[in-house]
């Protein structure tokens, strides 16, 4: 099973000097991939700036832009910025999109958050016949760069309604099964919803499985990742962003091995560790772990 780590991009505070030590970190640990996702109101960094900063002062882990909210962006603009990180990490790049749940993003930067499923749909196709070198319209040139990866990078999809998997199964490399606590059961429900709905599709090959939860390995983890939890869902109501946080307990090496377990027994390919601090000890100490699982 391979490994993964999102770099803390929510966290006030962190420097430049926090950012490469993470990216560094990440790249000489036991790890197979870093990511970054995208917010846009709240404290929090933009996606492709960090992603560009990783693709370029790592050799070997794979970059993913994850999440990246594709309704909110021009689907061309969009193919040429990942096409460009595409060829400043020498073909490590991989996307995970999504249509994300927060309508006070949108707002933010005048995007219309109506028929988001439908537009990713297109954007999708769009996308593809961009990084073809098919030209946006008759007369034009094409868009480039083309990027390193034959016919683009991997495209994964962050999903959770049954007719969101039925939709990306027509277009996705797989998908992203997150679940904030690291729960089995939830996890395995993404996993057999995508199964089903890439039969239903006729494809010929299984999705790639990203799995993914937040944890905290830092000084002080349980409070850390239990404040983590509610900053992040403060924005639904004050009742369920405190009732989910005090559920979490992925903050001690027993629960989170309980939770790759299960995740490895599902037949996750690759599971993306999500910090609940800018710590560096969070990469430390979950190399430790991962290194005593070997």
């Amino acid at each position: 099973m391979k490994y993964g780590i999102c770099l803390p991009y929510m966290k006030p505070g962190i420097t430049r000097d926090d950012f490469l030590q993470w990216m560094r970190a990440v790249d000489n640990g036991p790890f197979y991939s870093l990511s970054c996702g995208e917010r846009i109101t709240g404290y929090s960094y933009e996606m492709r700036v960090i992603l560009a900063a990783a693709a370029a002062v790592t050799e070997r882990v794979k970059i993913n832009a994850s999440l990246y909210v594709l309704p909110m962006h021009d689907a061309v603009w969009a193919a040429k910025e990942i096409a460009t990180l595409d060829v400043m990490s020498a073909g490590r790049m991989v996307v995970t999109v999504g249509v994300g749940g927060r309508e006070v993003d949108y707002k933010a930067v005048n995007a219309d958050f109506s028929n988001r499923f439908k537009r990713m749909d297109e954007q999708i196709a769009v996308m593809r016949d961009t990084w073809a070198q098919i030209p946006p319209f008759e007369g034009a040139d094409p868009v480039g760069p083309e990027p390193v990866q034959k016919n683009g990078p991997q495209i994964l999809a962050g999903v959770m309604g049954p007719k969101s998997f039925q939709r990306v199964a027509k277009w996705a490399d797989g998908v992203y099964a997150f679940a904030m606590g690291g729960e089995k059961e939830l996890i395995e429900h993404f996993l057999n919803s995508a199964d089903a709905a890439w039969a239903e599709a006729g494809r010929d090959t299984k999705p790639y499985r990203l799995g993914g939860f937040w944890y905290s390995l830092a000084d002080d983890a349980k409070n850390r990742l239990q404040d983590y939890t509610y900053d992040y869902l403060k924005i639904l109501d004050e009742n369920t962003a405190r009732s989910v946080a005090a559920s979490m307990t992925r903050f001690e090496p027993g629960a989170i091995n309980e939770s790759l377990d299960a995740l490895e027994e599902l037949g996750c390919e690759e599971i993306m560790l999500v910090p609940a601090t800018a710590d560096i000890s969070e990469v430390d100490r979950m190399a430790e772990l991962i290194a005593k699982r070997s």
